[in-house]
């Protein structure tokens, strides 16, 4: 992994990023820094920044990365350049300290071979859901966080036919389809130039094309511009989604909708998304094990 352009200001944790081994460092408020290795969460008791370098650091990165992190924008969300994920809250939000978040990109190169060895779906599953992404089903993705969602849908991803043109839209892009013929945009929330939303992005880019629509995380109204793009022919698309379970999720997506419906009923909503949605794969971290909890095929009232 590439963390070079950042190592500079966060050396107390450099061996952290040269590891292989870890996936996660979080940083809290109080200054106590842990790691996810293997599944499995544990402090690292010796390491600390000195008072205020955490801050300045942050700072410094924020603008490398031409982010705007200061008292009135405390929050930072960025990608790398080897495509891991970095996220920041500085005060005022989170006292005294700083919080620093680096998900490292560490299932690039998995395969659907890689996932079932690891226990996170059996053949059984990998076989239907990649027929289901080469059929053009509609896939959403739902899971808490750290869950295995971006992991799994990066995979699926890669049995999508090559001649197909992708979509890709993230507010911090940390997918890598490798395809022929991919095109991944990123929205703009927290820089020093115009904002650009994720709805409005998404509306954007349906007019380029697109066979395949991948959108990183549906979160706000961006829930019905994705509903109005499936009910308009885009099939195939694929997408995650933070729920307690398949059912969940689409209601969840349908609560999402609906602030951009116009007043539609919930219930309407409800209906539509089940018409728009083929399948629903719940995923979940237990003891320390990413893997598939829940396959819902959906089928219309």
């Amino acid at each position: 992994m590439s963390f070079e352009i950042i190592i500079p200001f966060l050396k107390p944790i450099e061996h952290l990023l040269a590891s292989g081994a870890v996936s996660e460092i979080m940083v809290n408020p109080d200054g106590s820094v842990w790691i996810e290795e293997k599944g499995h969460i544990e402090p690292m008791v010796d390491i600390h920044f000195e008072d205020g370098a955490l801050l300045t650091a942050l700072e410094v990165i924020a603008n490398r990365f031409g982010k705007k992190l200061d008292a009135d924008s405390p929050i930072l969300n960025l990608r790398l350049p080897d495509g891991s994920r970095m996220a920041a809250l500085i005060p005022p939000v989170v006292n005294p300290r700083p919080m620093l978040t680096i998900r490292k990109l560490t299932s690039r190169n998995f395969t659907i071979q890689d996932l079932i060895e690891r226990k996170m779906l059996t053949e059984q599953e990998a076989e239907q859901l990649a027929d289901s992404v080469q059929h053009g089903d509609n896939l959403l993705i739902s899971g808490a966080t750290s869950s295995g969602k971006s992991t799994l849908l990066n995979v699926l991803a890669g049995f999508i036919p090559d001649a197909d043109r992708i979509l890709i839209l993230e507010d911090v892009a940390e997918l890598y389809i490798r395809k022929p013929h991919v095109i991944s945009a990123e929205a703009q929330l927290d820089t020093h130039k115009s904002q650009i939303g994720f709805a409005d992005l998404l509306k954007a880019a349906l007019r380029h094309r697109p066979d395949r629509i991948i959108v990183g995380e549906i979160r706000g109204t961006e829930a019905r511009v994705f509903l109005d793009a499936l009910n308009t022919g885009h099939r195939g698309s694929l997408t995650t989604i933070h729920a307690n379970g398949a059912e969940d999720a689409l209601h969840r997506l349908s609560q999402l909708a609906m602030r951009g419906s116009g007043g539609v009923s919930l219930n309407d909503v409800e209906e539509e998304c089940r018409r728009s949605i083929d399948m629903v794969i719940h995923v979940a971290k237990i003891d320390g094990v990413r893997a598939v909890r829940g396959l819902l095929r959906i089928r219309a009232s």
